[in-house]
This record gives structure tokens, C-alpha cells and sequence, in this order.
């Protein structure tokens, strides 16, 4: 289930519980700064094995956009 596989990213990434990543943004909590940001976008990019674009990984400012972000790359949400 990529909704899980996704969760997890964001769990691991930045530190945070599982039943927390929804409706997560940029900066609404510590751990997710620049650096994090980078943790996490490599921890995608690892589980799904995809490459985001420039664009995308500037655009990636929460959890429902990484979903569709996903979902353009043709990772169903199930």
C-alpha cells in the first residue's frame, strides 16, 4: 500500500509518528527543515524507486502533495 510505504518515509525521515504525517506541512514541525526535507525526499525517492524533478521536490510541502506527486509518477494511492 503506497499510502503506508509513504507514511513510513515521513515517519522515518522526520522523526514523527506514523498516525501524525496527515496533513503534515513544511515547517509545522521542527524536524522538517531544509535538511529534513532533503531526508525525506531521498527516503521517497529510495522506497519508490523514482527520481523527482527540481520542481517537485521544491513543490513537496506536505504530505497530500507528496501523494500526488506520487500518484503523476503512476504510484497508486491504495
Amino acid at each position: 500500500m503506497a499510502n503506508d510505504r509513504l507514511k513510513k518515509c515521513f515517519a522515518a525521515s522526520l522523526g514523527v509518528d506514523p498516525g501524525a504525517v496527515e496533513g503534515l506541512s513544511y515547517k509545522s514541525v521542527r524536524q522538517w527543515d531544509s535538511v529534513g526535507h532533503m531526508a525525506l525526499i531521498a527516503a521517497i525517492e529510495a522506497e519508490f524507486d523514482l527520481m523527482l524533478d527540481t520542481d517537485e521536490i521544491i513543490a513537496l510541502s506536505s504530505y497530500e502533495v507528496a501523494a500526488a506527486i506520487l500518484q503523476k509518477h503512476g504510484v497508486a494511492p491504495s
